[in-house]
């Protein structure tokens, strides 16, 4: 069966549902351990080296789908934590950085030729070419390390799961929160915070973020659905809601700066949410109001540093 990043097992979407906690039961030994965000975490020259192969994996990674590239900083991640960082030699860092790709290509069925890459990695500069053997000892080193479990269990294996507690009606709804939240969690991966926390609840919170940006009149009943949820930690989630939100504030700009018009995501929304509560009266300019008023207390945001959103209050409701 072809891997698929959002169904890490063949038969996931079909188990019953009181067979979803072994999801979360083994997803650790699909991450680095903790001691590896430590590590990061007080050498800026270990940050600085993860960096450079993960910015290799980048430029192989621009012409492919954006999930190879995860794939493959998730086996690097889990390679270094095995391993510890590599010395500093450029060579090493492109071998590596070939080798967890080439085998995220190979997880994902998708043709990848490492001779051309190398081209590529090389114009301008003359750089070493590595031969085909030498990549695939590299690959059985990275193999060995990661202990063959290459059906990695990411954020993207938790989204189906946590969108269906929101319970939202319009397909269209769930396709575009999921869109955006995929983005999110694409997005942090560079980031070494991001490492601290599991898979699920790198889902759960970009979930949050997504929901808040583009849902701000059912942000609370997802906030409390999340927090009902008993298979996740709500302190991990307030605390890795903070990190998202911080890598996403950039993008949160140009969604609520842009023009006013028919064919914006924000009015798209703004249809199906009115569709939702047309029983009140007013609803129509009652929520184009409290839309603008979100799009300026948004924009207000950005220099404030030590905005958080508190969970177990919302817990109570």
């Amino acid at each position: 069966m072809e891997f698929d990043l959002e169904n890490p097992f063949e038969n996931f979407h079909d188990l019953p549902s009181d067979s979803v906690p072994s999801l979360f039961l083994i997803e650790s030994d699909h991450i680095p351990p903790p001691n590896y965000f430590h590590t990061l975490k007080n050498s800026d020259f270990d940050i600085s080296i993860r960096r450079h192969v993960i910015s290799i994996i980048s430029q192989i990674s621009c012409t492919f789908d954006p999930v190879l590239s995860y794939l493959a900083i998730n086996y690097l991640d889990r390679h270094l934590a095995n391993q510890g960082i590599l010395q500093p030699k450029p060579w090493a860092n492109k071998l590596l950085a070939i080798s967890c790709f080439s085998l995220a290509a190979k997880m994902m069925k998708t043709e990848f030729s490492a001779t051309c890459v190398q081209a590529l990695l090389n114009q301008g500069d003359g750089g070493l070419i590595f031969e085909t053997q030498t990549i695939e000892r590299m690959e059985s080193i990275v193999l060995g390390t990661l202990q063959w479990r290459m059906r990695s269990i990411t954020p993207f294996s938790f989204i189906h799961f946590f969108i269906n507690l929101f319970k939202l009606v319009d397909p269209a709804l769930s396709q575009v929160l999921k869109d955006r939240a995929s983005e999110i969690i694409l997005k942090s991966q560079r980031e070494i915070k991001v490492l601290e926390f599991k898979p699920s609840i790198i889902a759960a919170s970009a979930l949050l973020c997504a929901s808040y940006e583009l849902y701000p009149y059912q942000y609370l009943s997802f906030l409390k659905a999340i927090s009902d949820c008993s298979y996740v930690n709500k302190g991990s989630v307030q605390q890795c809601y903070n990190v998202l939100e911080d890598i996403a504030k950039e993008e949160y700009e140009s969604v609520f700066n842009v023009n006013s018009s028919s064919d914006t995501p924000i009015n798209v929304l703004d249809e199906h949410f009115l569709s939702y509560e047309s029983e009140k009266t007013n609803a129509n300019n009652a929520a184009m109001m409290q839309e603008k008023d979100h799009k300026r207390r948004r924009i207000t945001y950005y220099g404030n540093n030590n905005h958080t959103v508190d969970i177990s209050h919302f817990h109570q409701c």
